[in-house]
């Protein structure tokens, strides 16, 4: 019987629509509708100009660390040192800047760090077979001692010649006065999503997830390939790191304290998962928007900012148990 055009226009409606409205980050997203809305009502502030300008920077910074840490998590793997990566690379820049060195030397110190260390946890990981958890753990303590030693445990504050550039550069608004952070996560993702999206490295990042010993016998390269996402993970902390320093103007060796699980939570509640195979550049970012949402309407509704964590918390536990929920119905 022959199908005719309606009808397949109808399956693929039907498809489409049947994803959506089972794709975890399309109900978060639903869920950060509904919390703006409720804000909107209880408190018109929420809505004020500065208010929103805060939230769209603020979310950016875990946002970005988030795209990077989606390819780790796609390939199954985790970065527990992310925090203490940004806070290395953005002492770097701000000592390198302090000795007179000018902000474009001082960026390609700081992002060559990072890149430095995803290497040291991707030879580890990738060709030594050692635990992603137990060394990206080992390097959340060596890269935040090694920010204290570069700084003498001080804090940064005065940034040579360049200093003007570099707080322009992270606390700017160039374009219509949209914060800058907001103009980088934008590039990043578009840069991230064509990536995982469209291109045979992406494809690889997803088969190594999916079933790395499949990859392996498929002549995937697979050592490269998770070698190259704790690189690309690492990279990501090194640019917050550079734009978090030019944002607030100062480097504190407690920069980035517990920022790993702030990124985590946001790639998993945006639909990445922990075992593997499944991640999205905008699923990171709604994850991202949804942990800033939550951290700022706790303080527009006066409610104690201690529950931040365990609001995050039960989000991370609804987020795991709608993707067992999903693999349960598939199965069936």
């Amino acid at each position: 019987m022959a199908v005719t055009l309606e009808q397949t226009i109808d399956k693929r409606q039907h498809n489409w629509f049947s994803s959506l409205l089972t794709s975890q980050t399309f109900w978060v997203f639903v869920a950060i509708i509904v919390a703006c809305v409720f804000l909107a009502i209880r408190q018109p502030v929420f809505l004020g100009q500065q208010n929103l300008y805060n939230i769209t920077r603020n979310f950016t910074f875990t946002a970005i660390i988030a795209l990077g840490m989606t390819f780790v998590i796609i390939t199954g793997g985790i970065d527990l040192s992310v925090g203490s990566v940004l806070c290395l690379c953005s002492m770097v820049i701000a000592v390198t800047m302090h000795a007179g060195f000018s902000i474009e030397i001082g960026i390609l110190a700081a992002l060559g760090t990072g890149l430095l260390v995803g290497a040291f946890n991707g030879v580890l990981i990738a060709y030594l077979g050692f635990p992603p958890f137990v060394v990206t753990l080992g390097m959340l303590s060596i890269a935040r001692s090694l920010a204290m030693i570069a700084s003498n445990n001080q804090t940064v504050f005065q940034f040579g010649p360049d200093h003007d550039k570099l707080l322009s550069l992270g606390g700017g608004a160039w374009v219509l006065g949209i914060s800058n952070p907001v103009i980088y996560t934008v590039i990043l993702a578009v840069i991230t999503g064509f990536v995982l999206r469209w291109t045979r490295f992406g494809r690889h990042v997803f088969a190594i997830g999916g079933n790395e010993h499949a990859a392996t016998l498929a002549g995937i390269p697979v050592r490269r390939i998770k070698l190259a996402v704790y690189m690309i993970s690492s990279l990501s902390a090194a640019i917050v790191g550079i734009i978090y320093t030019g944002w607030l103007g100062a480097v504190t060796t407690n920069l980035g304290a517990g920022m790993e699980l702030q990124v985590i939570a946001a790639a998993v509640i945006g639909g990445a998962s922990l075992v593997g195979g499944a991640g999205t550049a905008i699923g990171a970012l709604v994850g991202a928007a949804l942990i800033e949402v939550i951290r700022n309407s706790l303080g527009l509704l006066g409610i104690n900012a201690f529950w931040q964590g365990c609001v995050i918390g039960a989000a991370i536990i609804i987020a795991v148990a709608f993707e067992r929920v999903q693999q349960l119905s598939t199965k069936e």
